[in-house]
């Protein structure tokens, strides 16, 4: 596969530098766009990722900016945006008016890729690409495809993903995917049963380490994804599928106190 010329992806947060790192094994440059507020934050977020990685160095270029008129020659754009349908729509009519001939891709982990896909005139070029936390351990891209989505966008989005020497499953435009919906409903189970007094969270999370083989158990990796995104997600899907994607109170009180997880260093376990 010829390299990437030119991508971007907008949003400059924990999931967007990795998308953004990963892109560049495969791309002469990378554009990150993030809001005014929070630019230095996200170069010093891709700096310290850089460092880490000194040892398989990436051959981009990275630049960080507040202006996406830059994007007008991207190959590709990757919204990566936090899980707001009016702010992701915002961010893909800007990209769509910027990047006329660019294939547009959000990171949604559960909202539709149809209903995103109003947002730009060509949907044939427009499809998620849901990545995974941490994205540099991670093997796995969701590629989601939506009603309109062109064939042969889908073939190169596989094509990408294999060049990032990750593993693509294909999915229908659905509530939840394939791996959100999935995750959510074994990591609310896992809440209600700490709730209930079942078990220790600790032991938990062993009995899927270990007795399911899951790399990591329900609880932590909500910690790592976010309890604020796991709740966004529940709310959705409650919404599309019903109450069994109810989020129980022990996650609506821990967001409610800012406990969100290694971001914030307090979630279900201490960071």
């Amino acid at each position: 596969m010829r390299p990437l010329a030119h991508v971007g992806v907008f949003g400059g947060g924990r999931m967007g530098i990795g998308i953004a790192h990963a892109l560049g094994s495969i791309a002469a440059r990378v554009t990150i766009v993030e809001v005014p507020k929070s630019v230095d934050q996200a170069r010093d977020r891709l700096a310290a990722t850089l460092a880490r990685s000194a040892d398989q160095a990436a051959p981009a270029a990275f630049d960080v900016v507040t202006e996406p008129d830059v994007l007008h020659d991207a190959e590709l754009v990757i919204e990566a945006v936090p899980e707001d349908a009016a702010l992701k729509g915002d961010v893909l009519r800007r990209i769509d008016r910027i990047s006329a001939e660019a294939v547009l891709a959000s990171n949604t982990s559960s909202m539709s890729i149809d209903a995103l896909s109003q947002a730009v005139t060509d949907p044939a070029r427009f499809l998620g690409l849901h990545f995974f936390n941490p994205v540099p351990a991670s093997s796995l891209v969701e590629i989601v495809v939506g009603r309109a989505t062109s064939p042969e966008v889908v073939s190169q989005a596989q094509r990408w993903v294999a060049a990032l020497e990750k593993t693509s499953i294909v999915v229908r435009d659905s509530p939840g995917f394939a791996s959100s919906r999935l995750g959510v409903v074994i990591a609310l189970e896992a809440m209600r049963m700490v709730d209930e007094g079942v078990a220790s969270i600790e032991d938990i999370d062993t009995a899927m380490t270990l007795g399911y083989r899951h790399p990591l158990g329900p609880l932590r990796t909500t910690d790592l994804v976010g309890l604020d995104v796991r709740l966004a997600i529940a709310r959705e899907l409650e919404r599309e599928l019903g109450s069994r994607f109810a989020a129980p109170e022990l996650l609506i009180d821990k967001v409610a106190r800012g406990e969100l997880g290694r971001k914030t260093g307090q979630g279900f376990y201490r960071w």
